[in-house]
C-alpha cells in the first residue's frame, strides 16, 4: 500500500463524518424533489377536498349549506338529524335504492369479473382462427364510450321486454372488454403452460382446471376487474335512468337525482329541506365503495403490478 493510500484511509478512519454526508448523498431515500411534492399535494387536495366539503355539508341544514363556510361546520350540527330523515323521506324509498344499488353492482361485479377471467383465460392459452382478430376487436371495444351505446342497448331491451326490470342493468355491466384484456394480460404469466399441462395429463378437463386450478391463479386480477365493474355499476346515472320508470327500481343515482330535482323545482317549503337530504344521501352512498376498497386494497394493488411485469 502506497502512502497516498495509507494517509487517506487514516484521515477517513480518524473523522468517520467527514464520508456521511457523501453517503447520505448517494442514498435515493434522501433525496427529495420540491416540484414533485407539491404536485403531490395538490393531487391529494383535488381528491380529498371534495369528500371533505361532502362530509361537512352533510351536517348542515339547507339554509347552513348557503349561509356558513363550505368547508367549515355550522353552529348547530345535524348530522344524524339528516341521516335519520334521509332513510324516511318518501316512506324510507332511499334505503330501497342502496339495496338496489348494491344488487345490480354486486351482481354486475362477479359475473363481469367471472367473465373477463374465462374470456382472458380463454385468450392467453389457447390458439384457435381469428383469435388474434377477435382480440384487437376486443381492445377497439375499449375505446367506445359506454353513453354510445346505452340507446341502442335500450331498444335491444325493450324488444326483449326487459325494461324495467333489474336486468335492464345487469346484463350489460356484465360486458367488460378492459377486464377482459386486464385477465388476458395477467393470465399470460401467472397461469404456467405447465401447470396446465400436468393437470390435463392426470386428466382434468379444462372446467375442471378452469375452477379448481386457474381461478386461484388469477385472484388478484379477480379483484381487480370486481373493484372497476363495482364502482362503475354502483356511479353508473345514464343507463339506469332511461332503464328505468318506477322508482322502487332506482338505483341511488337516479334516485338521489330524482330528489335533487324536487329540491330545485320545490321552491320554499318542504321540499326546499330536500338539498341537505340529498346531500347526506350522497356521503352515504359512497361508504359501501370505500369499505370495498380498504378491504380488498391489497389484492387490487397486487392485480395492477402483475399484470405488468412479466416474470
Amino acid at each position: 500500500m502506497t502512502t497516498t493510500a495509507v494517509t487517506a484511509a487514516a484521515a477517513s478512519s480518524a473523522d468517520p463524518a467527514a464520508a456521511t454526508p457523501a453517503k447520505r448523498r448517494r442514498s435515493p431515500s434522501a433525496r427529495r424533489s420540491t416540484p414533485l411534492t407539491i404536485a403531490m399535494l395538490a393531487a391529494l387536495a383535488y381528491f380529498l377536498l371534495p369528500l371533505l366539503w361532502l362530509l361537512i355539508a352533510s351536517t348542515k341544514s339547507t339554509q347552513d349549506l348557503f349561509n356558513s363556510f363550505g368547508l367549515w361546520f355550522s353552529h348547530a350540527p345535524q348530522l344524524l338529524t339528516n341521516v335519520r330523515e334521509t332513510f324516511t323521506q318518501d316512506n324510507g324509498v332511499f334505503a330501497r335504492w342502496l339495496l338496489n344499488t348494491a344488487v345490480y353492482a354486486g351482481v354486475s361485479a362477479f359475473g363481469a369479473a367471472l367473465l373477463a377471467a374465462a374470456g382472458g383465460y380463454g385468450f392467453a392459452k389457447f390458439r384457435f382462427r381469428g383469435d388474434r382478430a377477435a382480440f384487437n376487436l376486443v381492445v377497439g371495444a375499449v375505446m367506445v364510450p359506454a353513453t354510445a351505446l346505452a340507446i341502442p342497448t335500450y331498444l335491444l331491451f325493450a324488444k326483449a321486454g326487459l325494461v324495467n326490470t333489474p336486468w335492464a342493468v345487469i346484463l350489460p355491466s356484465l360486458v367488460n372488454p378492459f377486464g377482459l384484456y386486464l385477465m388476458r394480460v395477467y393470465a399470460e404469466d401467472a397461469v404456467p403452460d405447465s401447470l396446465l399441462e400436468a393437470a390435463r395429463i392426470d386428466g382434468a378437463g379444462e372446467l375442471r382446471i378452469f375452477f379448481r386450478i386457474v381461478l386461484r391463479l388469477l385472484g388478484p386480477g379477480l379483484v381487480t376487474v370486481l373493484l372497476f365493474t363495482l364502482v362503475a355499476t354502483w356511479n353508473n346515472y345514464f343507463l339506469p335512468l332511461i332503464m328505468r320508470n318506477d322508482p322502487d327500481l332506482y338505483p341511488i343515482t337516479v334516485g338521489l337525482s330524482s330528489w335533487a330535482a324536487q329540491a330545485q323545482n320545490g321552491g320554499a317549503g318542504s321540499s326546499s329541506d330536500m338539498l341537505a337530504l340529498v346531500v347526506t344521501g350522497s356521503l352515504i352512498s359512497i361508504i359501501p365503495l370505500v369499505v370495498a376498497f380498504l378491504m380488498l386494497q391489497r389484492y387490487w394493488q397486487s392485480g395492477l403490478a402483475a399484470g405488468g411485469v412479466k416474470q
